[in-house]
């Protein structure tokens, strides 16, 4: 099993990376809604942020609210991950959803 692999199966056995994706599967949401639905200290919830992130299971974009101002918010990309263990091997499959903007770049190109 490979380093990405073990932190994939740590995050997904983190209490509060968890929470996150499946908060963040629902709707898209800043770092202090997810400290209030987590029950977790802001610390706490941009170290998790950050990890799934390095591991592409959720994605940050900016939000412009009413008044103009903007800030972040948090989606997860994260679908399944499949653990498989032959001969002696264990590999992890982790599956993500395109991000939306991808998808519309590749749409786009496909026209040209």
């Amino acid at each position: 099993m490979c380093e990405d692999e073990r932190v994939v199966l740590s995050l997904l056995d983190d209490e509060y990376a968890r929470e996150i994706l499946k908060e963040t599967s629902v709707e898209p949401l800043s770092a202090k809604a997810l400290t209030e639905r987590c029950d977790a200290s802001p610390p706490t919830i941009y170290r998790r942020l950050d990890r799934l992130q390095e591991q592409n299971l959720v994605v940050e974009r900016q939000r412009i609210a009413s008044d103009g101002n903007h800030h972040a918010v948090y989606s997860a990309t994260f679908e399944r991950a499949v653990v498989e263990l032959e001969s002696g091997d264990l590999a992890v499959d982790v599956f993500v959803r395109d991000d939306p903007a991808d998808q519309f770049t590749h749409l786009f190109e496909e026209l040209r």
